[in-house]
């Protein structure tokens, strides 16, 4: 095995693992602190590490054009899909949210087929998507009666918003995108992003004085910040690069599963078999939908094979790598 390749396995284990741990951070944090706060400033700080390191490099500040491409992607892939979703870890449990947002290939087909040429429905992608749904169905037969509560219903609806914002942004950038190197233009993202969520706080009140929070909430937002943010996307980065796209595809069926065995081992929450077997159900949909997915893209005609759109972030991937002042 070439030690490009070897590196690039490493990567995907990395990216397969750590990012189902930060289901439980996130929890942690927004059990002392709102939500919406947490992942305003994960994704601020974060976003000034990246474009603090790129403008001390030579780059350019997008054009005008791009810079708008990119405030919209980072609108709905962080600001709207992970400011919901952290703020509905105050209601539900960390491994809920994950398999809710382990839906969004499903999302990712259904706003394919309303906005790119080649996706359309054929009958093993119809019963991908009943499948999973099913899995979903049989995730809840166990928590119907606690929808009657009003905070557990709420933190629902802010997964499920969050899981569509999310495949919807995927799907937009992978028909926009901005002309910038992907991480200065991820930064930029988790910037705008960040920006926006922490001025939501202000105004709504809902944020604290991070000289006073928990010290286990600041230790899950640092966490969020260095192995969620920065670590692990740049491995997920290095991946896309070296190996075929259905290889790293394989991050979005673990990461539920790591999320569900940490919240149980860490914070006691409930495994039972509903959720054992609606998760695999569920998973087991997702992997139909993005089969017939990718062979759809494999036969797509090759003018408008830009970006592979059921990978999170990899339409962002730029034609040219460098673009330095």
């Amino acid at each position: 095995m070439k030690r490009e390749q070897r590196k690039a396995y490493i990567a995907l284990a990395l990216v397969s693992f750590f990012w189902g741990t930060t289901y439980l951070a996130s929890k942690i944090s927004a059990h002392y602190m709102p939500g919406l706060f947490v992942a305003g400033v994960r994704q601020a700080i974060s976003g000034a590490i990246l474009v603090g390191y790129f403008k001390s490099r030579g780059y350019a500040w997008p054009d005008k054009k791009s810079l708008l491409k990119i405030a919209i992607q980072g609108f709905f892939l962080l600001c709207i899909s992970n400011g919901l979703l952290t703020w509905a870890m105050e209601y539900i449990d960390s491994g809920l949210g994950a398999i809710i947002a382990g839906m969004v290939p499903l999302f990712v087909a259904l706003f394919s087929i309303w906005l790119l040429r080649f996706a359309r429905f054929t009958p093993l992608m119809v019963v991908g998507l009943l499948v999973g749904f099913g899995g979903i169905v049989t995730i809840f037969c166990e928590h119907f009666v606690q929808l009657l509560d009003s905070r557990f219903a709420f933190g629902i609806g802010l997964a499920l918003i969050a899981t569509i914002s999310w495949s919807f942004g995927t799907v937009f950038a992978s028909r926009y995108k901005p002309k910038t190197d992907i991480l200065f233009g991820v930064g930029l993202q988790m910037l705008i992003a960040g920006t926006i969520m922490l001025a939501v706080c202000g105004v709504s009140g809902k944020y604290v004085n991070l000289m006073d929070a928990n010290p286990d909430a600041l230790w899950g937002l640092l966490y969020l910040i260095v192995i969620g943010s920065l670590l692990t996307y740049s491995a997920y980065v290095f991946a896309v690069s070296k190996l075929p796209p259905t290889q790293v595809s394989v991050y979005a069926y673990i990461n539920p599963i790591v999320a569900i065995f940490l919240g149980w081992l860490i914070l006691d929450e409930r495994m039972s078999m509903n959720v054992m077997t609606g998760t695999l159900i569920t998973l087991g949909g997702v992997w139909l939908v993005n089969k017939e997915f990718k062979k759809q893209r494999a036969v797509e005609p090759q003018g408008h094979r830009d970006t592979e759109v059921h990978e999170e972030y990899v339409s962002l991937l730029p034609k040219k790598e460098d673009e330095r002042a």
